[in-house]
């Protein structure tokens, strides 16, 4: 066999052996019928750990309009947004919850927000957190990911991507949160 031969058959070899390593560690799709909430499906499940590490339900905030921001510290959108999400929980704290769930290191989160506080709490989490953020209707996984639930755990809003303030504006005028941000 040729010195070029010899090339091409591992070459053609490496790239079986990847395809095929490929195929069979590829995340598992999810189960048939189920898919991730949408717009006017009630508010699913999640329990996940405070930077103090107590657990937080979502049962927790039953009655209170809610606006859930799934982020990580390495995420420059969701870094972006977090003064906006900031000034809506200063603003709206009394009519409005802001919740921020970090797919991150717990250690990571907590150097952050020494340098970025925010007034909103903060959970943290990592595959449980990517869990419930799909089960919420984010399937492709991307961050930053917002949804507002209204006061009877109805999700009225899904935004995946930064969010701009007139968007913001927009949805929490919608239910009663006229005042600027």
């Amino acid at each position: 066999m040729s010195r070029l031969g010899l090339y091409i058959a591992v070459a053609v070899g490496g790239l079986a052996l990847g395809a095929g390593l490929a195929w069979f560690t590829r995340p598992a799709p999810p189960p048939v019928g189920v898919e991730g909430a949408s717009v006017g499906d009630p508010r699913p499940p999640f329990q996940h750990a405070a930077l103090d590490g107590r657990q937080v339900h979502v049962d927790d905030f039953d009655d209170q309009l809610l606006l859930v921001n799934f982020w990580a510290t390495w995420c420059a959108p969701c870094r972006r947004e977090m003064p906006l999400l900031d000034q809506a929980q200063r603003t709206h704290g009394d009519q409005l919850t802001v919740l921020g769930i970090a797919i991150d290191d717990p250690g990571a989160v907590i150097e952050f927000l020494d340098s970025t506080p925010v007034s909103y709490p903060i959970l943290v989490g990592s595959t449980d957190v990517v869990a419930t953020q799909r089960a919420w209707g984010n399937a492709a996984g991307a961050l930053p990911y917002t949804v507002l639930v209204d006061r009877e755990g109805i999700i009225r809003w899904q935004h995946l991507g930064e969010v701009s303030e007139e968007e913001l504006a927009e949805k929490l005028a919608a239910h009663g949160l006229s005042t600027p941000l």
